[in-house]
């Protein structure tokens, strides 16, 4: 934490725009996590089957994604930032009230969905303006304060959370329309953000379709699909955390403590994520990238063969330490492959495949684990996302690769 302080000193690394919009996903992260790791304990029970938890989950990260790359590819179109992050923040707040007021399935998947379509309309665009406000010796860094900070909010919501449900057992609801103030607060942070406007009028607006992403990964550079296509492989099995939970609960833990391992492993991500880009700036991503999804590797390989919850609460400190290596990373390398006219499509893009496929992801893990166990689920993703990551260290090996990048 040191370090993050004393570099607020040096504006050139971390600027205004930069600390807002870190502190704008704190809060909103801090309402999105007062309900994510009560999320599953909450549907199962009012009734809900494993397999209806992850359809429900994965049509709306599928519902994400298209508006990610849709949007993203928008925001590079209209040369905006600002506007689809502020549109973006405001639905994720006025979705957590809503899952209050009915608890039957196309309801909540509503609510779902309109939170996930808010992170759809706001990501590529907040992403390419991290972008923008550094230089590409400093990606990583950014990147990895911010996902820092956000993480630090996914380590306040629930222990706000569980501080409720221990007054109050059980007030599923109430805790939904309470998650409501601190995603008002990030709202209201947005507009101290001030965009960089564009002075070439000569420059006419691209014409944007829904699927006009698809258009943009015809022409977008090779070296930027190739590290791309291995990871929308891995995203294609990689379902969403509420799995892990929901064995960490089947090895045996209260609903405290499962809320609690929660917050554990967001604080060993929250206190990695910034020394990670740090230390990928200065080796290089692909190899604390590569280091990460290994960590992942183990991990699930671990979930499928263990089965008592405290020996699975170790492999949270893995798990930590894996998102602090791969998410902001991937995004300070993906930037620093494509122009910077095209960073919110090329981010949008990724995003939008990556989160498309969760609803596979999703779904077929609901699937196995109904029909076949979790270990085999379990298994599953890690021989997957092992294949994968060889293809992805195969992609990115020419020398040339790695330096453009880093330059």
């Amino acid at each position: 934490m040191s370090e993050i302080m004393s570099m607020t000193k040096t504006n050139a690394v971390f600027t205004r725009n930069i600390w807002l919009l870190s502190f704008v996903s704190l809060f909103t992260d801090m309402a999105s996590e007062m309900l994510y790791p009560v999320m599953p304990v909450f549907l199962k029970h009012i009734g809900y089957s494993v397999i209806l938890i992850g359809i429900i989950e994965g049509i709306a990260e599928a519902v994400a994604g298209l508006s990610k790359s849709y949007f993203g590819y928008r925001s590079d179109a209209q040369k905006k930032r600002l506007p689809f992050i502020q549109t973006g923040y405001t639905l994720s707040a006025i979705s957590k009230p809503l899952m209050a007021v009915f608890t039957f399935p196309f309801w909540i998947l509503g609510a779902r969905i309109v939170d996930r379509l808010g992170k759809g309309v706001r990501t590529a665009a907040r992403d390419a303006m991290l972008s923008d406000e550094t230089t590409k010796a400093h990606k990583a860094k950014v990147f990895g304060l911010h996902r820092g900070m956000d993480t630090v909010g996914a380590i306040i919501g629930p222990l706000l959370a569980l501080t409720f449900l221990f007054f109050y057992p059980e007030k599923y609801q109430v805790l939904f329309l309470l998650a409501f103030l601190p995603g008002i607060t990030s709202i209201l942070l947005t507009f101290l953000i001030k965009e960089k406007t564009t002075t070439d009028k000569n420059i006419s607006p691209k014409k944007t379709g829904f699927f006009s992403f698809l258009s943009y990964w015809k022409s977008s550079p090779v070296e930027y699909k190739k590290l791309v296509m291995p990871l929308i492989i891995i995203a294609l099995v990689n379902s969403s955390d509420v799995f892990l939970l929901l064995k960490i609960k089947e090895g045996g833990a209260s609903d405290v403590m499962v809320i609690l391992l929660y917050i554990f492993y967001n604080t060993c991500y929250a206190l990695a994520a910034f020394p990670a880009g740090k230390f990928a700036d200065k080796i290089g991503m692909k190899k604390v990238f590569i280091t990460g999804w290994v960590l992942f590797i183990l991990v699930y390989a671990g979930f499928a063969a263990l089965s008592s919850w405290y020996w699975l609460a170790l492999l949270l400190v893995a798990y930590g330490l894996f998102a602090a290596m791969t998410e902001g990373i991937a995004k300070a390398w993906i930037s620093n492959l494509v122009p910077n006219t095209e960073t919110a499509a090329a981010i949008g893009t990724y995003t939008g495949f990556q989160s498309i496929a969760a609803l596979c992801a999703s779904t077929l893990a609901g699937f196995l684990w109904h029909f076949k166990g979790s270990a085999f689920s379990f298994y599953f993703t890690a021989i997957v996302v092992s294949v994968a990551v060889l293809l992805l260290m195969y992609q990115t090996k020419n020398e040339k690769f790695i330096e453009q990048h880093l330059k």
